[in-house]
């Protein structure tokens, strides 16, 4: 036991901790206030606390629980919604009565009088090594909970039952190699800040379907990657992630709202329960973890709300799920991260953030990948990084998004002109960039055909010419370009509004399947085609923009997902009469 000689905001040192260790969570006052020690120096600590501590001061008690920040994992954590430290923000509004989180609250993070089916999967006899599956408990309709053996046990079954339990009963015994015996029950505890085990890591070459065109076709993420969205104010970042979350063709979402607006946790609650996953028919929620850490909660909490997050993701990927954590946004945490340094009077790096800034980052996104899951059954399950960053004004030149970028391997970088214009999802094609492309193609050249990726690296270079072309248009206007040099334009106008622009509140166009994706751009890119062929062939070019084909393109992405096969082909029998007619008459007319 310790006792407090300063307070300085979310930071205390107390005097008398000796027999405290670095990492230990501690209960500070009268209120026993949750912290985390930070630094050591003989028997004085500096103390990170996780709420607020207004009220305390010099010569209040500190006590350590022994144990660093950890994590319950067990069934109940789906559905759930949890602040920074994991305590059920439902549970306590329920208790206390209002709206606001009292100090001090100790809540279990799993609800101790639940019970679940538990159907044992070893039997007695069984010897079992740290991983494999004891049982079952299907948790929702959509995840079936593996109870598995502590990462770290070994050792052979002596009893077990199948049958209605809470997450505190014993459901196994188990003797030890060591000859030890031990109870097993539902619940594992692990540390935030250090990276559950695994067997063997692999590269990712499976790509993470997010039902975004401009992401699944030009920027992929792979399954077990890592990316960044950074943007400035309003360019659409929350609403990238929550189409992410709602659509990604993962098994598990963990979405860890970090420092950002009430409001928009509130819309991530409202909708979820709402919208229904096209891979399992049930309500989003069923499949989805929530950490809230919002503006208005304390800053020390948000520090640790990444972490949260990322353990209880590597516990559902240690299931074998495919799994996505997504951080909204890891500005406002390198700031919680900053704040701290700057109690701590550590030496400030760039921007007044701390040197270790970078590697605390990479700490983050390495725990990311596609993994062995440890256990004698071969299992693999994936879990993928995707990280916003908020740059003061836009300025990707600042510290934390230099950082991200030199980790991550896919940027979708958003820019607030294309939002103005109402073009979203507003991701920059030509500064966005994606690092997995190589080791897709793969997959690519098997479930969509070698000419997915050449009609991608055609539609790119069309973009980057418009590009150049519009220097050269506003010198000396559209009309004196060359036949080439126009159609190059309106193709690439095709490309950006009728391909890259998708409309979220639209049903036909919130989620668009790969196969889809490939058809729209082959579409587009033999129009491109034969407008070429026709204009050489002496066709006008303002008849071919305006055939009525052209403009049943551009309505292509409304058209139903259970008809669009059909009507695309129709439309390419379409187009091409309508501009082999043209071709016709221009050759006629000369």
């Amino acid at each position: 036991m310790g006792k407090i000689v300063k307070v300085s905001g979310p930071l205390v040192v107390a005097s008398g901790l000796s027999e405290a260790n670095m990492a230990d969570v501690v209960r500070v006052g009268e209120q026993h206030l949750i912290g985390e020690i930070l630094t050591m120096s003989g028997d004085s600590a500096a103390i990170q606390v996780y709420e607020e501590t207004s009220g305390l001061g010099p010569g209040a008690e500190v006590v350590t629980t022994g144990a660093p920040l950890s994590v319950e994992l067990g069934p109940g954590l789906i559905e759930n919604i949890y602040d920074g430290i994991q305590r059920p923000l439902e549970v306590i509004r329920q208790k206390t009565g209002g709206n606001f989180l009292p100090r001090g609250e100790e809540v279990p993070a799993l609800d101790r009088e639940k019970k679940w089916d538990f159907t044992a999967v070893a039997k007695a006899g069984d010897h079992l090594i740290g991983g494999d599956v004891l049982g079952t408990v299907q948790e929702t309709p959509s995840i079936l909970h593996k109870i598995m053996m502590p990462p770290k046990m070994s050792g052979t079954v002596k009893e077990i039952k199948s049958g209605s339990f809470t997450v505190e009963d014993v459901v196994a015994v188990i003797e030890t190699d060591k000859g030890e015996t031990k109870e097993l029950t539902m619940i594992q505890k692990w540390p935030v800040r250090v990276g559950r085990p695994y067997t063997k890591k692999y590269p990712p070459v499976t790509p993470l379907q997010s039902g975004q065109r401009i992401v699944d076709t030009f920027f992929p993420v792979a399954k077990g990657g890592t990316a960044a969205i950074p943007g400035p104010f309003g360019s659409g970042k929350t609403v990238m992630q929550h189409a992410l979350a709602k659509w990604a063709d993962v098994d598990l979402v963990v979405y860890i709202g970090c420092g950002e607006r009430g409001n928009e946790m509130t819309d991530v609650l409202r909708e979820f329960p709402e919208l229904i996953d096209p891979r399992t028919g049930e309500s989003l929620m069923k499949r989805t973890v929530l950490i809230a850490n919002t503006s208005d909660m304390p800053v020390a909490a948000r520090e640790a709300s990444i972490y949260t997050g990322i353990t209880i993701a590597e516990y559902f990927r240690d299931m074998g799920y495919a799994v996505a954590v997504i951080a909204d946004s890891t500005s406002r945490w390198a700031e919680a991260l900053r704040e701290m340094s700057g109690r701590l009077e550590e030496m400030p790096g760039e921007e007044g953030y701390p040197a270790y800034l970078s590697s605390r980052l990479a700490q983050f996104y390495e725990r990311a990948g596609v993994v062995e899951c440890l256990g004698s059954d071969e299992r693999q399950g994936s879990l993928t990084a995707v990280g916003a960053v908020s740059p003061p004004g836009g300025d990707l030149s600042e510290p934390v998004s230099q950082a991200t970028m030199r980790i991550v391997k896919v940027f979708w970088a958003l820019d607030s002109s294309l939002a103005y214009r109402r073009h979203f999802p507003a991701i920059n094609w030509l500064n966005s960039y994606s690092l997995y492309l190589d080791s897709l193609r793969p997959w690519y050249s098997e479930h969509l055909g070698h000419e997915f990726l050449e009609n991608r690296e055609w539609a790119m270079a069309m973009l980057q010419e418009e590009s150049n072309l519009n220097e050269i248009v506003q010198l000396v206007g559209k009309d004196s370009l060359s036949a080439k040099d126009q159609i190059t334009l309106e193709v690439a106008r095709m490309i950006r509004e009728d391909f890259l622009q998708q409309n979220s509140f639209a049903d036909n166009d919130a989620y668009s399947e790969y196969d889809r994706q490939a058809r729209m751009l082959a579409m587009i890119r033999q129009y491109d085609t034969q407008c070429l062929s026709a204009a050489e062939r002496g066709g006008n070019l303002s008849e071919l923009f305006a055939i009525p084909a052209r403009e049943k393109i551009g309505r292509a992405k409304g058209v139903p997902a259970d008809q669009y096969k059909d009507a695309y082909a129709n439309l390419l029998v379409e187009m091409e009469e309508q501009i082999a007619a043209i071709a016709e008459k221009g050759e006629k007319e000369e």
